[in-house]
């Protein structure tokens, strides 16, 4: 089973609210997901909500990010420590 950590769309016509799942890259995108992971609303101020443990256990367990789970990780500095603890265990 391929995991993937991507976003599902929410909210209402042109005003969209995503949450970010870790789910089975075969299913919808608005389908039936594994684990809620955050909450992200472009509209406005951008909002960007993400537990990092949960994002970070999911990393570690293999979940492919998409590009734009992969930026919005980035900016909250996941990313960084995702690549910190894959040292760690190298060494």
């Amino acid at each position: 089973m391929a995991v993937k950590i991507r976003l599902t769309r929410m909210g209402a016509k042109k005003k969209p609210t995503y949450r970010i799942v870790a789910t089975d890259s075969r299913r919808p995108r608005d389908g039936q997901y594994i684990e809620l992971i955050g909450t992200y609303a472009p509209v406005g101020e951008s909002k960007v909500n993400i537990n990092e443990e949960v994002a970070l256990k999911w990393l570690n367990n293999g979940a492919i990010p998409t590009d734009t789970v992969k930026n919005l990780f980035t900016k909250a500095g996941i990313m960084k420590k995702y690549a910190e603890s894959k040292e760690k265990k190298a060494n």
